[in-house]
């Protein structure tokens, strides 16, 4: 299993060509291509599979790590729900929003006691609506970077699988 360092470098060394694929395979619209290396760039450093247990990701939330230890308590390391594709992402993403929502609600709170702001989820239902294709830019984006993170790791567990079934058959001759 590669170390976070790997895994850091990896994500980097995969931005300029996730970069310029989605740039292409969304005829040269640089808003969504930005949306996507963006979004690959945070999964791969900070917002990736390695959040159920105490690493490098999870450290880079600085003083917000403390968000992520139940999440960490309630998922086993490299569980479906944390390293699962599309499923990992996902689970991560409805995490993080309960906690956002709960920040949210005491700022809009706030906000409609100390200034004339009313809250509309009308008007925040048709931004969801508008930015229909910008919402699944960052999804793609959140997924590729999770899974530059899974395919290293099983390819790195499958190489140390094959190296100890080297000597294993090297050592019973």
């Amino acid at each position: 299993m590669p170390s976070g360092r790997t895994h850091d470098r990896i994500t980097l060394w995969s931005l300029p060509i996730i970069a310029g694929c989605t740039y292409l395979l969304t005829h040269r619209n640089s808003d969504r291509t930005l949306i996507v290396a963006g979004a690959f760039l945070f999964s791969g450093l900070m917002f990736g599979p390695d959040l159920d247990i105490y690493s490098v990701q999870y450290k880079r939330w600085g003083y917000l790590r403390w968000l992520w230890i139940p999440y960490q308590k309630t998922l086993k390391h490299r569980s479906f729900f944390s390293h699962g594709l599309i499923i990992g992402t996902t689970v991560r993403l409805i995490y993080l929003a309960f906690w956002l929502s709960i920040v949210g609600i005491f700022a809009v709170g706030i906000a409609e006691l100390w200034g004339d702001i009313s809250w509309n989820w009308q008007l925040w239902a048709q931004l969801a609506k508008k930015y229909t294709y910008e919402w699944i830019a960052l999804f793609v984006g959140l997924e590729m970077g999770a899974i530059s993170h899974i395919l290293s790791d099983r390819l790195g567990s499958f190489v140390k699988r094959q190296q100890r079934n080297k000597i294993k058959k090297s050592t019973s001759k």
